[in-house]
């Protein structure tokens, strides 16, 4: 779609996803207003491809790792002005082809366990704050923030209740946990 042919106004989830594709960049939808993001560059998707790759073989049956997916966020009623992100990653339940087919063309935070942002030079404040906020009000239990600035870290944050996410330190080499499943993640290798 092109950019001159928008909306003016402030979109629900509905109308959001009937706009299609729009061209420059990708969009996400913050409390009805459309938020354009450049197209990431090529070791931020090098990096997501990597962290993805690595996961594959650790995610427990039933879950799968989606890359680049609308979320709704299911922060405004149906028709209000919605909430839908776009993870660079994300760990689902839902089985991916139910995902990707054009039968439920977005998925649902409530679905989600797990989603992943790697910080580019222009998303840093988006992704420790923001991001960082509606992510914990949406319910998703973990939300992890990946930053390839050497040295390469991770910070693993987890639902607290009424506080929002708990952020752990951050972590470089080899980040391993047991939530939400267990795996061991080669962070310098992402780059590799």
């Amino acid at each position: 779609m092109d950019v001159s042919t928008l909306p003016h106004r402030l979109l629900s989830i509905t109308e959001y996803l009937a706009l299609g594709e729009v061209e420059p960049g990708y969009t996400e939808l913050v409390e009805g207003r459309l938020v354009f993001s450049p197209t990431p560059g090529a070791w931020h998707n090098h990096a997501a491809v990597q962290l993805a790759l690595q996961l594959k073989g650790q995610l427990p049956a039933g879950h799968a790792v989606l890359l680049g997916l609308d979320l709704d966020l299911r922060l405004a009623p149906d028709g209000a002005p919605g909430f839908c992100r776009r993870p660079d990653l994300l760990v689902t339940t839902r089985s991916p082809a139910r995902s990707v087919d054009g039968e439920a063309p977005v998925l649902r935070a409530d679905e989600v366990p797990l989603v992943i942002e790697v910080v580019s030079a222009g998303s840093k404040r988006t992704d420790h704050v923001a991001k960082h906020r509606e992510y914990a009000d949406a319910g998703i239990p973990f939300y992890w923030i990946l930053d390839l600035d050497e040295p390469i870290s991770l910070v693993a944050c987890h639902q607290a209740g009424e506080l929002g996410y708990r952020d752990a330190p951050a972590v470089t080499g080899t980040f391993a946990t047991a939530e939400p499943f267990r795996c061991e993640i080669d962070l310098p290798a992402l780059l590799d």
